[in-house]
Order: structure tokens, then sequence, then C-alpha cells
């Protein structure tokens, strides 16, 4: 008798962490214990500085046309070359040093730079040297997309580009197929590079404050890595039918094994 209350309560106890509840597959929950109903105010992100292997897409356009087309680097060997294949062969990238290349002006140092402290650089170089105030200078500089690579538990891994110039991490999510049922949610790990080298972050996704976490949007060249939740290492299911029909399996081999050896 004692054994057999001893293998319900096992039953019972398996049947309660081995399926994946609600709440672990629930985004950005709202703090409940609490009766402010107040949305969470997104704090404002510092922008973005550039990093070494950061790619730019630097264009001018002025009235002199024919001097503006020394600055605008295209690329003839690949015509028919487009979107991110094309900003590769006629994009800025940042070198070892932290330095561009741009036709006629040379290397210009733009490490630890914003791009609109990129572009005053650039234009101020081009009026002094080449441009008359008159000629309408007009400069742009673009981060060529946010690349960033996702791996683990996630429904496409891999590389991917968003031409964006600010994507939150729920957008890369979304943007690779979504966190598998398996996906820790909880503890999302984030490897971000920083000119000193590169660092671990953690974010909770299952949590509104998430939201206000500075590593809620996702920058240039971001490792995201989704683990896995511990009942996937259990094997025994994700829902409660899976878990219920593999649990009673194995209770019923358990039962039948002590039969056959009480009977001996």
């Amino acid at each position: 008798m004692d054994l057999k209350y001893l293998l319900l309560l096992l039953l019972i106890a398996l049947c309660g962490t081995s399926c994946i509840s609600t709440k672990q597959l629930t985004y950005l929950q709202e703090d409940t214990s609490t009766t402010d109903t107040l949305a969470i105010l997104r704090k404002r992100q510092e922008p973005y500085r550039l990093q070494i292997n950061d790619l730019l897409s630097i264009r001018v356009k002025a009235l002199d046309q024919e001097t503006v087309g020394i600055f605008n680097p295209i690329n003839d060997a690949l015509p028919s070359a487009t979107g991110e294949e094309r900003l590769y062969w006629d994009g800025f990238v940042v070198d070892d040093h932290g330095n561009i290349r741009i036709p006629s002006i040379g290397e210009l140092n733009v490490l630890g730079y914003t791009v609109d402290e990129v572009r005053e650089k650039v234009q101020e170089i081009l009026l002094r040297d080449y441009f008359k105030p008159e000629a309408n200078v007009f400069v742009t500089v673009k981060l060529a997309g946010i690349r960033y690579t996702i791996n683990g538990e996630i429904g496409s891994p891999g590389s991917n580009i968003i031409y964006r110039d600010q994507v939150s991490i729920m957008e890369a999510i979304a943007n690779s197929g979504d966190i598998t049922l398996t996906g820790d949610r909880s503890d999302v790990v984030i490897i971000r590079q920083y000119p000193a080298g590169q660092k671990v972050h953690h974010i909770d996704l299952t949590k509104l404050e998430a939201m206000n976490s500075p590593y809620y949007f996702v920058k240039p060249n971001d490792l995201i890595l989704i683990n896995p939740l511990p009942q996937k290492s259990l094997g025994t299911g994700t829902t409660g039918l899976q878990s219920f029909t593999t649990i009673l399996a194995i209770f019923s081999a358990i039962t039948t094994s002590i039969l056959l050896f009480t009977r001996l």
C-alpha cells in the first residue's frame, strides 16, 4: 500500500514539473501583484556608437553632380548586385583601426562616433576642401542595416539583417521565426561587442520591465542565444497531455516490473 502511494506521489510530482506552463511562454507579462496599471515608459536609448566591422552607407548630393560622383562609389564589376551584396561592395567598412576610406578624402576615423557625428564630419570636410557653401551639399550617413546572429531554441537560427535604424529584440526574434516551445524566454543571452571586447548580458522577456532594459534594442553584430528549458532535457513532453502520456507509460512499466518481481 505504501508503495502505491509513493508511486502516485512520484507521478504527481513529475506531471507538475515536466510540462511547460503558460507563464513560461508568455512575453512581457505585467506584474499583477501591484495595482498600478500605468504602462512602462520606454527609456530613451543612447545613440549607437560605431564599432569595428560596422558597415556604413555614405551618399553625397550637391548641385555639382560631376564632383559629387567622386565621393559616391559605384562598383561596375557587379552591375546586377542588389541589396546587401551591393552594400558590401559600395559601403564603407570600419577597419581594425576604426577608420573608413572615402574616395578623395582618404582615411577617416569613425570609431566611437554616432552616424550623425560622422555625417557632420564628412560634410565639414567637403565644404572646407571641395565645395562652396552655395553648392548645397547634402550628406546622408546610415548604418547598412542592423545585422545580428541568433542561435539556440529559435525557429530560424542564423544571421539576419534588418534595414532599420532601430530594432527591438522582440522584432529580431519574430523575424527569426519566434522562440520554440522549449526555449527559455526568461533568460535570453546577448553577447554584445564593445571597443574593449565582448560582454555577456541577460534579459527576461517574460516581464514587461524588459522594455526598459538597455539590451531590449539590438545593436549591430549582437549574438543572441536562446537556451533550452529544463523540460527539454527531461524529454517528457512540452504539453500536459504529452507529459501525462509519457509518465503514464513509465508508471505502467514500473508497476509491471514490481508485480513480476513480487510474484517470483
